[in-house]
């Protein structure tokens, strides 16, 4: 099987590379690109390859831009650290959907699924539609909490962060308050505007208006000083440090990821 692998991150595309090749040694990565440029010059002049994995934010804009430049005649799996309001509009047809960091088990599944479905007639995915429909979800607006005897229901605007401690599930308002929440944080980060909230590490998600300060840290993480303030340290993980920092900078194109 012919893979090809579009990812900036170095470290990434080669873990993915290894992790491909521990699961089915048959897999061969004939090349590795970091761009839409790069992307689109290779589709251009080769053979198309049995299967795509694809990041969705890359060094130079999102990468549904590679298909409106070309034609991409392989089914593509979308491999992100962005959170997951937009796995069911991509796990669809021969596609699937991947987050960040890429677990080895959930991997093979994807390869799985593309081998289940290869034998059967290709499908043509309009990619422009699956964005649309991204573009086009609907985000919850408020969250109704019970703690006592009371009840509240708290408008998402006024929710500085989210996140875990000890096993249960918080979050934290501008004005300071901490409330218990039933959800956890794997499905609420299907409810909430990516634009908005980014998970940082599996503890965190936090919306860019807490955010007061931050700093460099070990292993190019990032630690995060919150308004208001958490007890519990808040470090960007390695693996989601650098999509984290296109989401400071509002890299949202086609709200794809």
């Amino acid at each position: 099987m012919k893979v090809l692998i579009i990812e900036d991150e170095e470290a990434t595309a080669r873990r993915l590379e290894k992790l491909l090749l521990d699961i089915d040694p048959a897999i061969r990565v004939i090349d590795i690109h970091d761009s839409i440029d790069a992307a689109v010059s290779w589709y251009k002049t080769n053979t198309h390859p049995d299967l795509v994995f694809q990041d969705i934010h890359l060094a130079d804009g999102s990468c549904f831009e590679i298909f409106r430049q070309v034609r991409v005649d392989a089914p593509v799996i979308f491999i992100t650290a962005y959170d997951q309001y937009a796995i069911d509009a991509f796990r669809v047809n021969s596609i699937d959907y991947i987050l960040k960091p890429v677990k080895k088990e959930v991997l093979a599944e994807s390869l799985n699924k593309f081998k289940r479905l290869h034998s059967q007639k290709p499908q043509h995915i309009d990619y422009e539609a699956l964005a649309e429909k991204i573009r086009n979800k609907a985000y919850q607006k408020r969250f109704v909490v019970r703690y006592g005897q009371k009840i509240k229901a708290v408008d998402v605007n006024d929710i500085a962060y989210f996140y875990t401690d000890s096993g249960n599930n918080f979050f934290r308002t501008f004005e300071n308050s901490t409330f218990p929440l039933d959800l956890s944080l794997d499905k609420l980060e299907d409810k909430l505007d990516p634009s908005v909230y980014y998970r940082i590490n599996r503890q965190f998600i936090i919306s860019i208006k807490a955010i007061k300060e931050m700093y460099t840290y070990s292993k190019s993480r990032v630690k995060i000083e919150l308004d208001p303030p958490c007890e519990i340290d808040t470090i960007a993980s390695t693996e989601r440090s650098g999509d984290f920092k296109k989401w400071l900078a509002g890299d949202e194109s086609d709200s794809s990821d």
